[in-house]
């Protein structure tokens, strides 16, 4: 059975083929700009995470992150250098800390970790989405669909991780009027 993802993906290529090729435009190009800062940011705050904890199934965790936020950010630079779009300021890379050595004021705990990391995602899947309604382009919009399904797939292993840790923030159950 042909992957899921793959088909999409030769389906889109098909209609961008066709297409004339459009000039990016600037809700396109404000997208990028937003969207870069946030996976570097989410990068640099995953990158100290790293530094921070000791819980072998958090690092397993960060290190998927890292890697999703990596590659993106990866794929909307050549496309932001290819069009011209220039990259925000963004946090430098973080070197290699030992978590013992940070003091317990400072250290995030794993449970900080894991929801802040569940933050970052909201805030690329939020935008991504936004961004591929309303994008022109056929081949910009499948490139924030393609950031949105892998955000949203990493979400759904964090989420499910964070529930057996008992570290996601759950709200209480609704009850209607009357129940």
């Amino acid at each position: 059975m042909p992957n899921y993802v793959e088909v999409l993906r030769s389906m889109f290529n098909t209609i961008v083929d066709d297409e004339p090729k459009l000039p990016i435009n600037i809700i396109e190009a404000s997208y990028c700009w937003l969207y870069y800062g946030i996976v570097k940011e989410a990068l640099s705050f995953e990158e100290a995470a790293l530094n921070t904890t000791t819980d072998d199934e958090l690092k397993g965790m960060i290190q998927d992150a890292i890697k999703l936020c990596s590659d993106h950010a990866k794929e909307l630079e050549q496309l932001m250098r290819k069009e011209g779009i220039s990259l925000p300021p963004v946090s430098e890379p973080k070197p290699y800390t030992d978590p013992k050595e940070i003091p317990l004021g400072v250290k995030l705990t794993d449970n900080e970790i894991a929801n802040g990391i569940a933050l970052k995602m909201i805030a690329m899947s939020t935008n991504a989405s936004t961004a591929a309604a309303q994008c022109v382009r056929t081949d910009v919009g499948v490139m924030w669909v393609q950031f949105l399904n892998e955000t949203l797939a990493y979400g759904m292993t964090l989420k499910t991780k964070m529930r057996k840790r008992g570290w996601a923030k759950i709200p209480p159950a609704y009850a209607p009027p009357g129940v």
